[in-house]
């Protein structure tokens, strides 16, 4: 049991040395543009739920 955890554990950090891994500006890049894109979504699901919520007052009143 324990040399499968110990083969596994070998077999993890070769793979691991294998990653390409994003430099500093790619990954403020791609953090960038997660963050917008939620904000913008955030901004558009709050406009259709304004919207939703007026018409139904409107109706509903």
């Amino acid at each position: 049991m324990i040399g499968k955890i110990k083969s596994f554990a070998n077999d993890v950090a070769k793979e691991m040395k294998k990653v390409s891994w994003p430099t500093k500006e790619q990954l403020k890049e791609s953090t960038t543009v997660v963050v917008v894109t939620t904000l913008l979504f955030t901004v558009f699901v709050y406009l259709i739920d304004w919207v939703v919520a007026q018409s139904m007052k409107f109706l509903f009143k």
